[in-house]
């Protein structure tokens, strides 16, 4: 049985009941990655999903795909490739909503029979995060905080699909907790070098000194209070951006799942890209083939 939610429904949990009747297996993607405050972020992923949790649990049976995101686990420390079994360390509220509603799922009566998926940065068609970035570099430019490169673990928004519904029919899935990413990490200047290629611009890019991108982050925070809209740039986008390593070890997936994602990031990026111009998100004059992208640096 497919159902939907969306998530005002999660944080008031009115008509959950209604939502899930009937369910044997619930993918929980429900969440919020801006807020106009720190206290929207718990009261949307961690409210949320405790609301989703004691509806399922009067409904038991019932499989939980509790999708939660690298945030939750925050960065590595020294460039290593973070195991689902590495300590949380969370460095904004976002990341704290997302482990503390993790924390959630497995306090529940579900616990045994839940999955929990991490994934990474995620893009692709219809995606609107990582879509400033490219419309950026859709402009020739790439803004980096500091002068030491970023690395990120990825997945294409296909790729986690095929991911989730390889954990919903696994025998293994119950109770285990898994990233679902690209095997290698990439740079944002390879990733932005790659996109800029694809679209036949050139790439310049400017480095924002830490201090001026905390003051652009607090007039962005104020700007959404003003518009009563949350935007990209924030305080908390800030902190994420000057870490250098967001990188996790999908091998786990890899074992239990037999899970590889299929999207390269070049392949990725094409495709995403493709759909953005056809949807009049971007324009740009393609320096070849679409489908012919150059490999990621």
């Amino acid at each position: 049985m497919e159902i939907a939610a969306g998530l005002p429904v999660l944080v008031t949990g009115a008509r959950l009941d209604e939502a899930v009747r009937g369910a044997g297996l619930v993918f929980h993607l429900g969440g919020l990655t801006k807020a106009l405050s720190s206290a929207g972020f718990y009261r949307a992923n961690t409210q949320g999903t405790e609301n989703l949790l004691r509806v399922l649990e009067r409904h038991a049976p019932v499989r939980l795909i509790h999708v939660s995101s690298l945030a939750g686990v925050g960065p590595s420390a020294d460039g290593a490739p973070l195991s689902e079994d590495a300590p949380p360390h969370p460095v904004t509220h976002y990341g704290r909503s997302k482990l503390a509603a993790e924390e959630a799922v497995r306090r529940s009566a579900l616990a045994s029979s839940a999955v929990i998926v991490r994934p990474p940065v995620v893009y692709g068609p219809r995606e609107t995060d990582v879509y400033q970035v490219l419309r950026l570099v859709a402009r020739g430019l790439l803004v980096r905080i500091g002068r030491d490169e970023e690395w990120f673990s990825f997945i294409h928004a296909s790729d986690l699909v095929e991911g989730l519904l390889a954990a919903a029919r696994s025998d293994q899935a119950p109770g285990r907790t898994w990233f679902l990413a690209n095997e290698e990490p990439a740079s944002w200047t390879g990733f932005a070098a790659t996109a800029a290629a694809i679209m036949g611009r050139e790439l310049r890019v400017f480095t924002a000194p830490a201090p001026l991108a905390w003051a652009v982050g607090l007039a962005g925070e104020v700007a959404g209070r003003i518009r009563r809209r949350p935007g990209i740039i924030s305080r908390e986008k800030i902190a994420e951006a000057r870490c250098r390593w967001w990188v996790c070890d999908p091998s786990r997936a890899r074992r239990e799942l037999g899970f590889t994602p299929r999207q390269s990031l070049g392949d990725g990026l094409a495709e995403t890209l493709n759909w953005y111009k056809r949807a009049g998100w971007l324009r740009f004059p393609t320096c070849g083939p679409l489908d012919s992208p150059p490999a990621p640096l």
